[in-house]
């Protein structure tokens, strides 16, 4: 769960879950801060980490989309 006033806040949403919009919304438009959270809530919680794959299957096929690379990238690495 996100905590604190140092998080974004999300477009249209009006809670403060990982959901995968959230988690979308955290890689497309997400702070250095905002990333931390997140890889800090994927090592407490390992059942984020399949929505995590989950939003970057949605846009890794585009090559362009670095961001979910990166993110797809680290799950599965932090999963061997």
């Amino acid at each position: 769960m996100l905590t604190g006033s140092e998080t974004m806040e999300h477009r249209h949403l009006t809670h403060r879950q990982y959901t995968l919009a959230a988690i979308d919304d955290i890689i497309s438009r997400g702070r250095r801060q905002d990333w931390i959270a997140l890889r800090d809530a994927i090592r407490t919680s390992p059942p984020l980490a399949e929505k995590v794959l989950a939003v970057c299957a949605a846009h890794t096929s585009d090559q362009y989309a670095q961001r979910y690379h990166f993110w797809d990238h680290y799950v599965r690495s932090r999963a061997v």
